[in-house]
């Protein structure tokens, strides 16, 4: 049995396409597909650039610069985020693969379509963020769609404001989305795949409210 990954389809018959990716015996269009998702990538942080998200180290500046200068940092600018989301979609796509793929008896190509789906809930995310940002002015900390809201009212310390900041809706239903997918696939008991997904996401959460709280910028990328 042949599987054709269409992840677009997948997130309206979850069921179904399961089923039929634990039955595949061949995974169709793989690396198409994940290239396609890192153009996606690609495109939406390059317009967000455009619409002037993260471009406040650059206008900060501005007046020193003169005007050849500065039209070469807003090119080095989006050269910057072209990488950031190369880097990003292929760490996201393959690293979180690599560890499941570790943990369990699951082939490789199978957890690839899992992290596939996982990258376009996230895309989605920053596009529906965006207009928080220009019309609101929310930095990606204090979205409505994260935790962060709730911890700034609660304290004033910084790295916790990211920490939860980082914990957003959707990232609640990628833990949710990677552990019914994994039971699918394995015969692991369900509460340890929670575990090993929960504990994931958490040094994730951890890594962003580290690199938020050393230096704003560095993850600027992502987070906007």
């Amino acid at each position: 049995m042949s599987y054709p990954i269409n992840v677009f389809k997948f997130l309206f018959s979850m069921d179904d396409h399961l089923f039929r990716i634990r039955k595949a015996e061949k995974v169709q269009n793989l690396w198409k597909v994940s290239a396609l998702l890192v153009l996606c990538s690609v495109f939406v942080y390059v317009w967000m650039a455009y619409l002037g998200i993260g471009t406040a180290i650059i206008s900060q500046d501005a007046t020193a610069l003169s005007s050849t200068e500065y039209e070469l940092s807003k090119l080095w600018f989006i050269i910057g985020r072209v990488l950031f989301a190369v880097l990003f979609a292929a760490l996201l796509l393959f690293v979180p693969t690599l560890y499941f793929y570790l943990l369990t008896d699951i082939p490789y190509r199978k957890l690839i379509i899992m992290q596939q789906v996982v990258l376009l809930v996230l895309l989605v995310e920053r596009i529906l963020w965006v207009p928080l940002v220009l019309f609101s002015g929310l930095d990606w900390y204090v979205s409505p769609l994260s935790f962060g809201v709730i911890a700034s009212y609660l304290t004033e310390t910084p790295w916790i404001i990211y920490f939860f900041g980082a914990i957003s809706l959707f990232q609640l239903w990628v833990i949710w989305f990677q552990v019914k997918y994994l039971s699918t696939m394995t015969a692991i008991k369900k509460h340890w795949l929670w575990v090993n997904v929960i504990c994931l996401h958490i040094l994730y959460w951890c890594l962003a409210a580290f690199l938020a709280y050393a230096n704003t910028y560095i993850i600027s990328g992502w987070f906007g």
